[in-house]
């Protein structure tokens, strides 16, 4: 247990501001790209590359509970189209990644999930948070690492979501997804046609 996990403490005015700016800029500094390079090498990025570079795609990290924020209440529309909020997590023997996710469900707050399942996810994650501890919750680009509820709380006070839910009834949280999208599996080929069973000469002639 760390420092900060045995005492949490709450934000400081200057702590607030400090949160806000760095708010602020969560698309572009939040930004991760996987790249396969022309000799098929992969790398990850945090800014766009160039076509010569390889071909890029985007990782997994910002779909979901922002992309559907006109659905939402108004008191969550704005906080959660300013400050997306992100769970990253382990699929397995990761008590406080249960914790984290009951947290963000029972305070209203609709976040997407990134779980860490391939080692493709695990290079990932370690480029995009510089470690290997989880649960880790982005609030825009506020990164906060390891669950500290207090803190959590705090933050997501700062950012302007709720104390208590405010989701409608029956809201579905969305399914945890890989970190890393998954190449699409290749068609499977067609099978061959059974060949038809051989045909009998017509009478009166012959077979050559």
């Amino acid at each position: 247990m760390t420092t900060s996990q045995r005492h949490p403490h709450r934000l400081t005015p200057l702590r607030a501001l400090l949160l806000a700016a760095a708010c602020a800029a969560a698309g572009p500094s939040f930004a991760l790209y996987k790249v396969v390079g022309p000799d098929g090498k992969v790398t990850y990025t945090d800014r766009p590359p160039s076509a010569a570079e390889g071909r890029a795609s985007p990782i997994n990290t910002r779909t979901g509970a922002s992309e559907n924020s006109s659905l939402l209440p108004v008191e969550l529309r704005q906080p959660a189209s300013r400050y997306p909020v992100t769970l990253y997590t382990v699929p397995t023997e990761c008590e406080p990644c249960v914790d984290a996710r009951a947290l963000l469900r029972k305070r209203g707050i609709p976040f997407a999930e990134r779980q860490v399942i391939s080692a493709e996810d695990s290079e990932a994650f370690v480029k995009l948070t510089g470690g290997r501890e989880a649960p880790v919750l982005a609030i825009g680009a506020q990164q906060l690492k390891g669950l500290e509820p207090q803190t959590w709380n705090d933050y997501l006070d700062s950012a302007g979501y709720p104390r208590e839910s405010k989701l409608p009834p029956g809201y579905a949280f969305a399914a945890p997804q890989p970190l890393t999208e998954r190449p699409a599996a290749a068609p499977r080929p067609a099978a061959a046609p059974v060949p038809p069973p051989a045909a009998e000469p017509a009478p009166g002639s012959i077979r050559f």
